[in-house]
């Protein structure tokens, strides 16, 4: 957390040379408009980390291949590594400390937890909300379909069954209540 601390002060502390670009944004994160100066080259989870103070997306590969930094962009799953901030300018984000409301987690968090879907933690914002962006999508999927919905996501850890478990608990969840 100091490093990611540190990075932000250097970042925020460099003087901009004559030869910088710098385009100016206007993002919603979490319900929150923000008004920044980025450089075009700067990637969506970073400026979600790095300069708006938002460190539940994690930075895992760079290469999309692992989906830790999935978010929503515009109510859709997306992995931050491959969006420029300058992209989402004019689009609302939502990240994984959006899903808390009031002290109150998400259903899908709350699966998670009471059916062991995490063990580091790492990978699991990214998972939470690629999940979440599944039960939208399909609010009542087969096994099969769950694992190929998170196929994106990498887990290092669990081995994907309780996370798997978690997904189908939510779903079950979702339509005994009757909401979907």
């Amino acid at each position: 957390m100091a490093q990611v601390t540190e990075l932000i002060a250097l970042r925020r502390s460099r003087p901009h040379t004559k030869g910088d670009c710098i385009v100016h944004i206007s993002v919603t994160v979490n319900g929150t408009t923000h008004e920044s100066d980025v450089e075009p080259r700067t990637l969506l989870v970073h400026y979600v980390r790095e300069q708006l103070g938002l460190t539940g997306t994690n930075v895992g590969c760079d290469t999309s291949s692992c989906g830790a930094c999935t978010l929503h962009l515009n109510g859709e799953a997306v992995k931050s590594c491959t969006v420029l901030a300058v992209q989402a300018d004019g689009q609302h984000v939502a990240t994984i400390e959006s899903l808390e409301v009031d002290g109150v987690m998400h259903p899908m968090q709350t699966a998670f937890m009471e059916n062991h879907g995490l063990q580091c933690g790492f990978c699991t914002p990214g998972m939470v909300m690629a999940s979440i962006s599944l039960l939208n999508e399909n609010p009542n999927p087969t096994e099969e379909q769950v694992r190929l919905g998170l196929e994106g996501n990498l887990c290092r850890c669990t081995g994907y069954h309780n996370i798997v478990k978690s997904v189908l608990a939510c779903a079950s969840a979702a339509t005994v209540s009757g909401s979907k």
